[in-house]
């Protein structure tokens, strides 16, 4: 799109983020299938993504976009700082009891079980070592929207720091929401796709650091795991020859749905492409990098993807990772 960010932009981000989230979902078929192929051949069968209309009962939103919706009705409440953030803590409180077929991940079972809104610093939950999936990026595409410019950045970044580790404490779970929330504010100022990878590691990532820093809650915990997320992000810039901000990228000479389920599987934390936090919009961004404004691209690439993960290791995935900047 050229031109400002309008109203209808607006509301097509929304909606369009919580069709991608039904649609990836497939009221738990697709979430949980771990072939791409598989999930493209059945699209086919189905006859294809044009011939699909997303209503009730076959195509629900999953737990992402109950959240989702959670945190921006409490951004158009015109609350800030510890009030936004209780507001949000019991909006994510009420949400999680419309759960039932939408399969919540257990970081956001346990945080939300730990928030207590209403009381002071009710909206922390203790640290967790294992919250590093992607529940928090799903979440937080909103705050974008509403903090979109340059001098919001800040302000941005806290929102998604503290809403994040409602529920993902870990630096690979909240950093993902500050991921989706910037990349959403990128998508709003025009910058060019290809620079929002370098503006995450170099403006907004030091940013988010000095606020956990500012805040002395689990700085050490936070502090002693926070290479991961930035490191994984080196690398896939690296990959896409994107390091310095700037294209062309570089893509393999093949790359179907096959071959994608093989990449994100190298993005990912543990083998299950879409999981974590770094990963579901680094996926997300993958695809937009190749679709741009191609919805039907879009989703084949961010939406229609396996997850390649063992079963051991089961917890919550996406295949719906694609948040619609």
């Amino acid at each position: 799109m050229d031109g400002p960010a309008t109203l209808q932009d607006y509301k097509a981000a929304m909606l369009l983020s919580g069709v991608g989230d039904a649609l990836g979902y497939r009221n738990q078929l697709w979430e949980y299938n771990e072939s791409g192929p598989a999930i493209h051949q059945e699209l086919q069968e189905l006859g294809g993504l044009q011939n699909i209309t997303v209503q009730l009962p076959d195509w629900p939103v999953s737990d992402d976009t109950v959240l989702h919706l959670a945190t921006a009705e409490a951004l158009t409440t015109g609350k800030e700082g510890e009030e936004l953030l209780q507001d949000v803590a019991a909006r994510y409180v009420e949400g999680m009891k419309d759960m039932e077929r939408r399969k919540p991940g257990p970081s956001s079972i346990l945080g939300v079980s730990q928030l207590r809104p209403g009381t002071a610093g009710g909206f922390r939950v203790p640290y967790n070592p294992d919250s590093t999936g992607c529940g928090a990026a799903m979440r937080s595409m909103c705050i974008g929207l509403r903090y979109p410019w340059p001098e919001q950045l800040s302000t941005l970044v806290a929102v998604a720091v503290e809403t994040g580790r409602m529920t993902h404490p870990h630096p690979t779970g909240f950093l993902g929401a500050v991921a989706s929330a910037l990349f959403t504010s990128y998508a709003v100022q025009r910058r060019p796709i290809t620079s929002w990878g370098f503006g995450l590691l170099k403006e907004a990532c030091p940013i988010a650091k000095s606020f956990v820093q500012s805040q002395g809650f689990a700085v050490n915990e936070t502090e002693r795991d926070w290479g991961y997320f930035p490191q994984k992000w080196e690398w896939y810039l690296e990959l896409r020859g994107l390091s310095e901000g700037k294209g062309p990228v570089s893509w393999p000479v093949s790359f179907g749905p096959l071959e994608r389920d093989k990449a994100y599987k190298s993005f990912s934390l543990d083998g299950w492409a879409g999981r974590s936090g770094h990963d579901a919009p680094m996926i997300a961004l993958d695809a937009l990098l190749a679709a741009g404004s191609d919805w039907k691209e879009l989703m084949n690439r961010g939406g229609f993807h396996g997850e390649i993960e063992t079963h051991q290791t089961r917890q919550h995935s996406s295949s719906s990772t694609v948040q619609f900047w």
